[in-house]
């Protein structure tokens, strides 16, 4: 049963592709592990997602599995702690993969396609507080940040994520031994750009040289909801 309902919510992700172009995508925030014997269901969520223009999908490994014997290469502690982070924003006293995070403030367990399809309609629909637009020139982009009216006063994060598209894993230990995984939008880094006030438009420099995709989240400090986003590539 856990299996069929698994294909049922890939064939509607899937089916979710053709929606239109959203300049202000849902983010989905993938935290994952190589030494987790439950999460490739989630990375293969996570595959799906990362096919549709109106989320952006972001899988970030964590260390925590590391000591069963199989040490994730993709895995940063920096992860962890954000994982950490949203557990204490959200009045939680324990972390967890495979977990989603929607736009910093909603969470499902990774594999519950369906589940996580719904809180991906509510978010795409709500109207946006922010709108975040990008201008390229050669290797370096101007984003611009422009607040709505209904965006609460305060100080915001600006944050510049940088993540590979694909990448691969030939795992030889721990629960996975043996599997061959392939694991998409692997976060390499995730960075504070700047402040933003909230008030007025602000404008801020992203360098880009090493190929990687880019992406800007504007969030609210201390691991609260995220209040715009763009992919930049």
């Amino acid at each position: 049963m856990k299996r069929a309902l698994f294909s049922v919510a890939l064939t509607v992700l899937s089916a979710s592709v053709a929606i239109a172009e959203n300049s202000n995508p849902v983010v989905v925030e993938l935290y994952t592990s190589q030494g987790c014997s439950s999460c490739p269901p989630a990375d293969a969520l996570m595959q799906k997602l990362a096919e549709r223009d109106d989320v952006l999908g972001l899988a970030l490994h964590v260390d925590y599995w590391d000591y069963i014997g199989w040490k994730d290469e993709y895995a940063k502690p920096s992860h962890t702690t954000r994982q950490q982070g949203y557990a204490h924003a959200g009045g939680r006293t324990m972390i967890y993969t495979p977990q989603m995070v929607i736009n910093g403030n909603e969470s499902v367990v990774g594999a519950r396609g369906m589940e996580l399809m719904e809180l991906i309609a509510q978010h795409r629909d709500r109207t946006p507080l922010a709108t975040v637009e990008t201008t390229k020139s050669g290797d370096e982009v101007e984003v611009s940040i422009v607040a709505s009216e209904k965006l609460p006063k305060g100080t915001y994060a600006v944050q510049v994520v940088r993540y590979a598209p694909m990448r691969h894993a030939s795992i030889k230990r721990g629960e996975l031994a043996g599997h061959d995984l392939d694991y998409a939008n692997v976060v390499d880094s995730l960075n504070l750009l700047g402040r933003w006030d909230g008030a007025e438009d602000a404008s801020f420099t992203v360098h880009l040289a090493d190929g990687l995709k880019t992406a800007v989240l504007v969030q609210v400090p201390g691991y609260g909801p995220i209040v715009a986003a763009a992919k930049l590539d």
